[in-house]
């Protein structure tokens, strides 16, 4: 996780506009489950790309869904618009989503955010609710699992108050 957290605060320090969703969100709800990769929701447009290219260009990132590897500092072409990228760095994977199951595009997960701090910085999260629907939207075992944990959370909280 401590490579997952290199990759975060990299992004908060770039001043990245971006929400944390997936499986790192669902860890800072209060999920014991772990996680492999830092989930981002955000606008991927001509100009967030390259900004992108230019935070990473030191940790060599490359498509992990590409059979070649493709270095993400040559593909895709500058102006290429984008929904998703998923990249391998060395610091580990991170995904750029432009949408999120079950909440939407970028302007619609942001508003269902909260607002945390992490190393010092202001965060935006999607709130349990959000991620509960996200994660029931994709409906994978593992993320099935996460809703069952995520609801026990929110049903621990509301016994303990």
């Amino acid at each position: 996780m401590t490579e997952l957290n290199q990759l975060l605060k990299r992004l908060c320090e770039a001043n990245v506009e971006f929400v944390i969703v997936g499986g790192f969100a669902a860890t800072l709800h209060g999920s014991t489950l772990l996680t492999r990769d830092l989930d981002v929701c955000t606008i991927l447009n001509a100009e967030s790309v390259e900004k992108l290219r230019e935070l990473f260009r030191d940790l060599h990132p490359v498509h992990r869904f590409t059979p070649q590897r493709l270095s993400f500092l040559d593909n895709p072409d500058p102006g290429t618009p984008m929904n998703n990228l998923y990249l391998q760095t060395d610091l580990g994977a991170v995904d750029f989503l432009g949408t999120i199951s079950g909440v939407g595009t970028y302007a619609s997960v942001r508003q269902h955010s909260i607002e945390v701090e992490l190393f010092g910085y202001p965060v935006r999260v999607i709130s349990r609710d959000a991620l509960i629907k996200a994660k029931e939207a994709i409906g994978r075992e593992k993320d099935l699992l996460a809703v069952k944990e995520l609801r026990a959370i929110i049903e621990k909280s509301s016994h303990s108050e």
